[in-house]
């Protein structure tokens, strides 16, 4: 890390900044300077002068170099709006999200630090006999973006070469291990059979046999417990639908009731009535005259 806290290459890119706003404050300075001075050449030409001349004169000074300041200013605060695009629209190509704290700001002393940090900078380049070299520029989005994934994707092959080697290497190392392993099992198998260790396999055999019988009596209590729930939630909603079907009838022998009792209330049910009785006489006048 350099003075600043920053690597070389960033510390590099904020001396290029620094040289750059010096010069602009240099123009700035000169600017104000010769303001001063094309008043002395265009107002003071005599000995004498009133009050309000001087005030006029003043007056139009502050006029002048208030709008420079201003100007300059403004143009450096757009400048910096234009730097932090710059670095910002490079860390959206890598959907970075990087955050600024514009109280450190006005943090005197890093302020301070960067104005020795400027001093010192300035200072050795004024004692340096040759150019300093060109440093390199921002790069472009496009261009920077590409070598940095070209670096990355390079990098990132040149592990998984790296990996796929060890892989390789602990893949042989395994089958070995494994070789070795079943030579030690086939020798203690034989070891064991010739010390006629068939009792502890005995053993072993009937607690691997009790343990699957106990597991088997734990499922067969779970199936038996979950099957008595599901018969008591069927027989409770066998229940509820009988009431239901009651319910649902006798809704249905009230409305047939109803409709039949609007049904005798109509007309037609009147005149069909009374024609069936006017039929049934007949009919029993015609049995009377047949008997006859």
């Amino acid at each position: 890390q350099a003075e600043l806290g920053i690597n070389e290459h960033h510390q590099n890119e904020v001396v290029s900044y620094m040289r750059f706003a010096r010069f602009k404050r240099g123009m700035c300075l000169k600017t104000v300077d010769s303001c001063f001075q094309d008043l002395k050449d265009s107002r003071l030409v005599e000995e004498t002068f009133t009050v309000d001349e001087v005030i006029d004169m003043l007056d139009g000074l502050q006029s002048v170099v208030h709008s420079e300041v201003e100007s300059e200013l403004i143009n450096t605060t757009y400048t910096n709006v234009l730097l932090l695009r710059q670095l910002f629209s490079q860390a959206e190509k890598w959907y970075l999200k990087l955050q600024t704290d514009v109280s450190d700001l006005e943090n005197r002393e890093l302020l301070d630090q960067v104005a020795e940090f400027e001093k010192s900078e300035y200072t050795s380049l004024n004692e340096k006999s040759t150019a300093d070299p060109i440093k390199p520029k921002l790069a472009p989005l496009n261009e920077g973006g590409s070598e940095l994934l070209n670096k990355t994707v390079a990098h990132l092959q040149e592990e998984n070469e790296k990996l796929k080697t060890r892989l390789r290497t602990i893949e042989t190392q395994a089958t070995a291990a494994l070789d070795e392993k079943s030579k030690l099992e086939k020798s203690l198998r034989d070891l064991q059979m010739i010390q006629g260790d068939q009792k502890n396999n005995a053993n072993q055999d009937i607690t691997e046999l009790e343990n699957k019988v106990a597991a088997l009596k734990s499922q067969f209590e779970k199936t038996l417990n979950d099957t008595t729930a599901n018969q008591k939630f069927l027989e409770e909603d066998l229940m509820t639908t009988k009431h239901d079907l009651l319910k649902v009838q006798d809704q249905l022998s009230t409305a047939e009731k109803e409709l039949e009792k609007k049904f005798q209330q109509t007309a037609a049910y009147r005149n069909m009535k009374e024609i069936l009785t006017r039929k049934n006489e007949q009919i029993k006048d015609l049995r009377r005259r047949l008997s006859k």
